[in-house]
Formats: C-alpha cells, sequence, structure tokens
C-alpha cells in the first residue's frame, strides 16, 4: 500500500506562489519581454545577452530589458538540414517559439542566422512577432558603409548558399564580397566549428584568413553572419571593420523593448 504523506504548509503556499509568479508572466502583464529562442549554439546566445545588456542605457536593475531564454542546443543543425543531409529544425523551433509565447513573451529573437531559413515558417506559428536577424544587420551596415557599401560575408555555407543576406530586399544595394569554395571548406566551416567545439584560438586563426581574403579582394567592411563569428573576430583583431550580426539584433532587440514599456 502507498502511504500518502500530506502536504506542509509551506509545500503548498510555495506552489501557489510559483503558480501565481507563472500566471504573471503569461497573461501579458509585463510589457517589453523579449523571447531569445537560442542554444544555436549556447555560447552564441550567452554572447546575444551580453551584447543585449550593453546596448541598454540602465542605470539600475529595472531598467534593463526583461528577457526569456530558450536555449536548446538539441535543435537539429541547420546546416545539414539545408543540404538535405539531417533533421529538419523547424518542429524543434516552432516548439521553442510557441514555448515563449506562451510564457508571455511580446517578441522573439534567434541569434542565429542559418535558423531564419525557417524565419518565414515560425512566424506563421505564433501570434507575436519575431525580429529578423538579417535585416537588423544590413540597417547597421548600411549606416556604417554609406550608400555603395562594399561588404564580405563570413556565415555558414548555408547562409551564403540560400542568399539569405544576398537576396533580402536591402541585400540587393550592397556590393558583396564572397567567400570562395575552398575558402569555405578550408577556413570557414572548420573555423565555426572550432568555435562551437570550444577551441577559440583556433576559430580565429581560421577565420581571420577568410575576412584577410575578402579585404584584398576589395571587401571596405566585413559582416559577422554567423553567430559563432563575433565570439572570435572584432574590429579589434580582423583586418578590416566588421559588422557584428549579433550586436545589430540586440540592438533591435532593446529599441523594441524599450518602445513596448514606454506605451
Amino acid at each position: 500500500m502507498q502511504i500518502r504523506h500530506p502536504k506542509s504548509p509551506k509545500t503548498a503556499s510555495r506552489r501557489r506562489f510559483h503558480s501565481r509568479a507563472s500566471m504573471t508572466l503569461g497573461d501579458g502583464t509585463l510589457p517589453g519581454l523579449v523571447g531569445v529562442l537560442g542554444g544555436m549554439g549556447p555560447l552564441a546566445t550567452v554572447d546575444f545577452m551580453q551584447k543585449m545588456v550593453a546596448a541598454t542605457p540602465a542605470t539600475r536593475d529595472q531598467e534593463h530589458v526583461p528577457a526569456l531564454i530558450s536555449s536548446i542546443p538539441q535543435i537539429p543543425d541547420r546546416t545539414q538540414a539545408f543540404q538535405g543531409q539531417g533533421e529538419s529544425p523547424l518542429p524543434a523551433l516552432v516548439a521553442c517559439a510557441r514555448r515563449l509565447e506562451a510564457a508571455g513573451a511580446g517578441v522573439i529573437v534567434m541569434p542565429c542566422n542559418t535558423a531564419h531559413l525557417w524565419f518565414d515558417a515560425i512566424q506563421a506559428a505564433v501570434a507575436i512577432p519575431l525580429l529578423h536577424i538579417v535585416d537588423a544587420t544590413l540597417t547597421m551596415a548600411a549606416a556604417a558603409s554609406g550608400d555603395t557599401p562594399r561588404v564580405g560575408l563570413l556565415a555558414t555555407e548555408a547562409t551564403m548558399a540560400s542568399g539569405l543576406y544576398t537576396d533580402r530586399p536591402y541585400g540587393k544595394a550592397v556590393q558583396w564580397f564572397l567567400p570562395t569554395a575552398s575558402e569555405i571548406r578550408e577556413w570557414i566551416t572548420p573555423g565555426i566549428a572550432a568555435v562551437k567545439a570550444g577551441r577559440l584560438d583556433e576559430g580565429h586563426c581560421l577565420l581571420v584568413q577568410a575576412a584577410n581574403a575578402l579585404h584584398v579582394r576589395g571587401a571596405a567592411a566585413v559582416v559577422l553572419g554567423c553567430t559563432e563569428v563575433p565570439l572570435v573576430l572584432n574590429d579589434a583583431n580582423a583586418p578590416l571593420p566588421t559588422i557584428d550580426a549579433t550586436a545589430a539584433l540586440a540592438r533591435r532587440a532593446v529599441e523594441w523593448s524599450r518602445h513596448a514599456r514606454s506605451v
């Protein structure tokens, strides 16, 4: 026979507290709440959060952006899926987006460029808006580079092959400098993999060679179009000015949240 122990008043009170807290977030009473659909990879999500904090003009805790972070590294590989070599990440991305929406987020951001290949399908699955990392980055590129920007691109094979940046409306005004197939194979793909594996020095050594090749061919700046790349490349250690997609999305999220909290 199973013995059931009576719940202590303290345990019951604690459960009632957590229930009330969940309802407070879930009923839309916290304006400006940003949902971060992350884990692709985990270190890139941490970098996004750091850059969102840095982009916020705050003097005390309460002035910072409220955020819910879903960091699920088990989302299937986006490049493999695009190449037909792996499981689609869409079901996992939609499930994460819906959890963030149910928890009270008013907007969703994805600090992963390649995941934006499924942007429209994710947006169709939720009622709250998603902010597009490429639009935020191209706006930053235009502001930094003038009317006819000459811009290189460091990104995953899938991001480049899909035209995620180059075919975007703002992207068509850019003179793009893209890596060659051998540069992708020898420097970019293994460089991104090294960062994901925590070998940051190795990742930098590989990716800086790719950035330098774009600079030599005429790029005046380079878009860091994979969120692993800004973990090892920046204006201080790259051979040309960088346009950080992670930072661009973080700034856009801060702008959205501050506006939502001021209304």
